[in-house]
């Protein structure tokens, strides 16, 4: 499991655009978001480099916390 804070979520629609980036990786089982905290439980079946969550996140239009 990783896991990561993601700037600017601020809605249900927020978390559905990241969800849908982060579950098209190749190798991710579950994508848990909580939006109060912003924070991201990616469930993997191998490792994923952190620059293809950090695109995936920029993908949907947000930015993962450094």
């Amino acid at each position: 499991m990783t896991t990561f804070h993601v700037l600017g979520m601020t809605c249900a629609h927020c978390v559905g655009f990241v969800t849908e980036e982060l579950e098209a990786l190749p190798g991710v089982d579950a994508v848990t978001i909580d939006l109060a905290t912003g924070m991201v439980d990616l469930t993997t079946d191998r490792p994923i480099e952190p620059a293809a969550i950090r695109t995936a996140v920029e993908a949907a239009g947000y930015e993962v916390a450094s």
